[in-house]
Formats: structure tokens, sequence, C-alpha cells
């Protein structure tokens, strides 16, 4: 069993963003020639996260709406606490929610996406630039 790592830059584009990172990583497995195993990427960032999902404009609008408002409810209550310090609790919870990390299975050298399955870096504290990091486990 082999362990390799790599990692890339990202620049976000926007405050709240969807950025499709499928690409990248999936050059990253070529170059680590993992063949049959996992792959784990993750964000060392506490405004952002990754997921998996479609890769489909109006879903991308949605979550871009859905960032906006999901904490609409909670913020009626009261201002956040942590807006006192730094002004972007909203994107510290909502990555709560997301995840900073999901690990895909790698199946001859490719990961292991559905036909609709794109992976993607979400943000919610930008545009910044983003450090997506990738450790590939197997043969």
């Amino acid at each position: 069993m082999r362990i390799r790592t790599a990692a890339t830059e990202i620049r976000t584009p926007a405050k709240v963003a969807v950025v499709n990172v499928t690409a990248e990583v999936g050059r990253a497995l070529a170059q680590v020639s993992i063949r049959q195993g996992m792959a784990l990427i993750s964000v060392p960032h506490t405004t952002c996260g990754v997921c998996v999902n479609e890769d489909e404009t109006g879903l991308r609008e949605d979550f871009v709406r859905l960032a906006s408002h999901l904490l609409d409810p909670l913020e009626r209550q009261g201002p956040f606490g942590h807006d006192r310090v730094d002004d972007n609790a909203r994107a510290h919870l909502s990555s709560i929610l997301i995840g900073h990390a999901t690990m895909l299975p790698v199946s001859e050298g490719r990961l292991g996406l559905g036909t609709w399955q794109s992976l993607f870096l979400l943000e919610m504290d930008g545009p910044r630039d983003r450090r997506l990091e990738m450790t590939f486990v197997g043969e």
C-alpha cells in the first residue's frame, strides 16, 4: 500500500462560489499512479468546504441561494457572536454543514464518481486563494 499526497491552489471568484475541482483532482491522481484505493480531498480552511454533487447551472445557483439564506432563521434570533470578532459567522457556520473533506474510491486509476457527480469546492467567504489537499491511499 502506498500513500501519496498532492495539493493545488484554487482562486475562488466570489463571496459565495461553487468551483468544480474534479479535473484538478483527476490530474493529481494520474500523477501519483494509484490504481485502486481511496482519495481523501480536504481544505484546511474554516469558511469553505468540499462536496460531491451534480455540475448543473441551476444547482450551482441554488447553492449560492442556499448559502445566502440558510442561516436567516438563526440570525433573526439575534446577531451571530463571531461577527463581533470577524464579520463572517455565516461562512463558518455554513462550512460546518458542508464539511471540510470528502472521501472517494479510486478504481482503475480514476475517481469513483457517478455519471452526474463532480467534486466541488464551496466558497462562503471569498474571493480567496484556497488550498485543496489530496491524500491518495492504495496500490
